[in-house]
Order: C-alpha cells, then structure tokens, then sequence
C-alpha cells in the first residue's frame, strides 16, 4: 500500500482515510514481529521528541518512550510541573519553541481544541496521547488487537457500554465506521455521542460498508456482538455528585458474565484501562464505601476469563505509537 505521512500530524482518525488507519495498523504489526525476533530498526537516531503530559498516564507514557528508544530517538518528557504551557507561555509560543527543538511532539492533556492549536503553530509532527474529546493511539492498539484475534476487521460488530460521550466512545465510533465495523454505543440516551458526530460517522459508515447503532437496552445492545469494549465511569478529582449520577445511571450496562454470554462464545472482552474490576485500587475502594460496589464498569469474573485479551490490547499501544511515530518521521522500511 503506497502511503506517504511523512511530516503528518495525528490528531483525530476522522481525519485519516481508512487505507492510511490500515497502513499503520499493519505497519504496527510489522515492527511488533520484528521486535519479537530481536530484530533492531534504530533508524531514527539523531531525532528526539517531547512527551508534553498534563494528565499522567501509564501506559501511553511508557508506550511513547519505549517505542522511541527502539527507533533510536531521544525523549524528553515534560510533566504539569515541568512546563509552562497554557500558564506563563501561550500554547502557540509553547509550539514554535519546541518545534525548533525536537522532531515530534506529543500531547495528552484536556481539551481537543489544545493539540489542535499545538499543531498549528509547530513546524514538526504533533500526535494526540489523549484529549477529552479522541484517543487515537488507543484506535490503532485496539484496531490491531482485534485484526490479530479475528483475521480482519471489515463487517465485525463491536459495542461499546458506558458513558459514549467522551474520548472512546467518539473515537471507536469513527474508527468502526471509517473501517466497515458496525458500531454500536450501548448505554441510556443521556450518554449518547454528540450528534453532530454521529451524523459525521453515519457518513463515514455509509461509504466503508459499516454501520452506527444507538441504543439503551443492554441485551439488544450486545446480542451476537464480537467485541464488547467498555471504560472507567469515574475518575479522581471529580465530584462525588457526579459519581453517584453516573453510576447509578451506568449500572444496567456493567459488563458481566450475563452479557458476554448475550454476546456469544467468540465475542471478546476490551478495555483501554486502567479498570475498576476489583477493590486493588483507591477508586475502587472508594465507590465500595460510597456505593457498595465490588466491581464497576466490569466485574472481575469477565476481566480475568478467556474472552478478555486486555493485556493484549495494553502491549498494542507501545507498538501501534510506534508506527505513528515511524511513519511521520520518515521512517523507512
């Protein structure tokens, strides 16, 4: 497949055709079988990037700098203490510094509109690690699990249960659309993507042979779904009116034994972590004293079985950002 990225930004997926998301999907995995057989591709030596972090992450943290190493590049990573950006420098003069800097700038913070005016302003690739709005890295890891359980992507069903408004929602539903998957966001209406989006993925849906579903009943939702993929419904810092809100909304969509037997025998189980499927962490601790619940978005049950391929699907991020990175670098084959 002829694709030239070279010196592209990677921002949102809407704004890659689905031969460019499938270029890097299978050049992820080509440079994930060559790093198995202990084969180097160092060929980015003498290029460096920033990792501009304002919300800490584990595994897009680690899959940024692993990734980097093995093509040979220097990282620099730049924490909300470490930075001035959006405080004592404007995000533009924040761009034009970094950029006559390093070769490649990556960003998870807040909102879209942020890596968008970074990438405006920058002379060299930007990639999006996280916004409020699209993770696309996330896509391409998930993307690449599921063509690695499945054999393709083209005409398999994927549901998504859990509050579809934000970042994962938005972004599986315009990978699956872009890329003939029938998508499915299963959760109550007041948690539906924006409709401006869904009419955007509709269109997208229509030319790639996929589809885009909208429902509120869990069953209907998941019967005879391949992929099941849900994540946290809380997070730390926020207020606990909103805890109680969404999780006593989201309780009908918990991904459970029941519903991965509603899925099918071959459907599997996704999630982008961290998960609350157990009481091993503080947020889980907290929502047991406040809610009474053991398990949150997932019960533990379907997080450790055999349907689940999570930790697949984390190993993923490392080499898919790889591929993102090689190929707006220049890398070559």
């Amino acid at each position: 497949m002829a694709v030239n990225l070279k010196g592209r930004d990677f921002l949102a997926l809407k704004d890659y055709t689905k031969e460019e998301i499938l270029y890097l999907i299978d050049l992820a995995a080509d440079l994930k079988a060559r790093k198995k057989k202990g084969e180097l591709v160092d060929k980015l030596r003498g290029k460096n990037v920033a990792l501009i972090f304002e919300k800490t992450s584990t595994r897009t943290r680690c899959s940024f700098e692993v990734a980097a190493f093995d093509l040979g590049m220097g990282v620099t990573y730049l924490d909300p203490k470490s930075s001035q950006i959006g405080q004592k420098e404007s995000i533009a003069d924040t761009a034009r510094v970094l950029s006559r800097m390093f070769d490649g700038i990556e960003y998870r913070g807040y909102g879209q509109e942020i890596v968008e005016e970074l990438a405006k302003y920058s002379s060299v690739p930007v990639w999006n690690g996280l916004t409020n709005e699209f993770h696309p890295t996330q896509m391409l890891a998930d993307m690449l699990t599921i063509k690695e359980h499945f054999g393709k992507l083209e005409g398999l069903k994927l549901t998504y249960m859990g509050d579809a408004r934000y970042n994962m929602g938005n972004s599986l539903m315009v990978t699956c659309a872009k890329l003939g998957m029938h998508f499915t966001a299963c959760t109550c209406k007041e948690y539906f993507p924006d409709a401006e989006l869904v009419k955007l993925c509709e269109g997208f849906a229509k030319e790639s042979g996929g589809s885009v579903t909208l429902e509120e009943d869990a069953l209907k939702g998941t019967k005879d779904t391949d992929v099941i993929y849900t994540d946290v419904w809380v997070s730390m810092g926020e207020p606990e009116e909103v805890w109680a809100e969404r999780i006593n909304a989201l309780k009908p969509y918990q991904v459970n034994s029941d519903i991965m037997k509603n899925a099918g025998e071959n459907a599997v189980f996704m999630h982008c972590l961290p998960a609350y499927h157990d009481l091993n962490t503080g947020v889980g601790k907290k929502v047991f004293e406040k809610f009474g619940m053991e398990e949150i978005e997932v019960t533990n049950e379907v997080f450790e079985s055999a349907q689940s391929i999570v930790f697949d699907e984390a190993e993923n991020r490392m080499h898919t950002i790889k591929a993102v990175m090689a190929a707006t670098l220049g890398f070559e084959q």
